[in-house]
């Protein structure tokens, strides 16, 4: 495999190259802004628990995902993204506002448009990725957008802690409101043709049950989105036994840092991969394959031997990504360009919050049960999941794939 059939394939393509260029920009404010926000809070009032709200208000909007996901179907996208960033950038500025306690509704209130707005920025995105960039590149893409995301990752919480300590909480506000900046100079840069969407022949909730429809019709998509969510869930519940983990290897709390930059690692790497990889498998077998190496590096876990530590650390990064990738690149592949934007952002949420279930699950579990038992278990799980992928038919699901996209209407 050469960087001829990822990074360079990509960036010699002009509109794929500016949309990875987009998610990196703003992608890095706003991972210097999920690290700060929580110090900020902490700060302000010494509570741990309001400072955990923080989280909780970017991700909560994720759960109305379908009904967002609507917005990226009624207008054209690249100028909806235009809007949606620059309102963000204005939007973040008014943060510089906060002082005191008595100022952190407007934190929290930020932070939940700031959720809302993201998660039909990402249905837009992944709808005009889908209609401007050539189909064999779109797993190339998704691969390098997560890649960037994941390197993001480790270099924005950096910058963001250093220059929320020179600056404080409006100084990483007004860092991320220029990457937003940035990305909306990005996308009007774009130069691709969009069809005005047809006028909506259904009302709000209606059509936003189409999306759901397409989504649960097509038998190619449905059990990769299940299975997406099985292994989120399961990702969760183990991602809160780590400090478990570290204190079985024998380490401080903070070597749990050590353990998610060696997983980092293994996430920039299989987006690097992606995209042959899913050009020579398909997504169903691409994600099985991951969901396989996550079920054996979640098992071995529960060994306390810092290398099987850090070789699990490095699957996990390889194991997860995979799975994610391959199901918005399924979605991106199986669904007709009017529907795209609900039908991701129901991807999403179908996905994503059982993550969120999982990590609260995990929490309470680890107070009550081993770690080690919990962790063989989430391993069985995960290995039926992957199982269960690879024993769907092929053939059923691209026939079906054929009839829900020729029936499906414009909405």
């Amino acid at each position: 495999m050469t960087t001829r059939w990822t990074a360079v394939r990509v960036l010699r393509d002009r509109t794929a190259g500016r949309c990875l260029t987009a998610v990196v920009v703003s992608g890095f404010g706003t991972s210097a802004l999920w690290l700060a926000s929580g110090v900020w809070v902490k700060d302000l009032t010494g509570s741990d628990g309001l400072a955990a709200l923080c989280m909780l208000a970017m991700w909560a909007p994720t759960l109305a995902g379908p009904l967002l996901g609507t917005l990226a179907d009624r207008h054209r996208r690249r100028p909806l993204l235009v809007a949606l960033s620059l309102f963000m950038a204005v939007l973040l500025l008014t943060l510089c506002a906060v002082d005191g306690p008595e100022e952190l509704w407007l934190l929290y209130a930020v932070l939940f448009v700031y959720g809302a707005a993201g998660t039909v920025h990402d249905a837009a995105e992944s709808a005009l990725v889908a209609g401007a960039v050539d189909r064999s590149l779109l797993g190339d893409f998704n691969g390098l957008r997560m890649t960037a995301n994941e390197g993001m990752k480790l270099l924005a919480p950096l910058a963001g802690a250093g220059l929320y300590t020179a600056y404080g909480g409006p100084g990483v506000a007004v860092l991320d409101a220029a990457s937003f900046l940035a990305a909306a100079l990005v996308y009007l840069s774009l130069r691709v043709r969009e069809e005005r969407p047809a006028p909506a022949r259904e009302g709000g909730r209606s059509a936003t049950a189409e999306g759901v429809r397409h989504l649960w019709a097509d038998a190619g998509l449905r059990p990769l989105v299940l299975a997406g969510g099985v292994t989120m869930l399961c990702a969760g519940v183990s991602g809160a036994l780590t400090y478990a983990v570290v204190e079985d290897l024998g380490h401080s709390p903070a070597y749990a840092g050590v353990l998610y930059a060696v997983q980092g690692a293994g996430s920039v790497t299989v987006g690097l991969l992606s995209g042959p990889a899913l050009r020579r498998l398909g997504a169903r077998r691409f994600a099985a394959y991951g969901i396989s190496l996550l079920a054996a590096a979640v098992a071995l876990r529960a060994v306390p031997y810092d290398p099987a530590a850090w070789a699990c650390s490095a699957a996990v990064g390889v194991g997860l990504p995979a799975a994610l990738i391959a199901v918005l690149t399924g979605v991106q592949q199986r669904t007709p360009g009017p529907l795209l934007g609900r039908v991701t952002a129901t991807a999403g949420t179908l996905v994503h919050t059982p993550n969120v279930i999982g990590l609260a699950a995990g929490a309470v579990l680890v107070e009550l049960l081993g770690h080690r038992a919990q962790l063989v278990a989430l391993g069985v799980v995960l290995g039926v999941t992957a199982a269960v992928l690879l024993g769907q038919s092929p053939a059923s699901a691209d026939r079906t794939a054929a009839r829900s996209a020729s029936d499906a209407s414009p909405a």
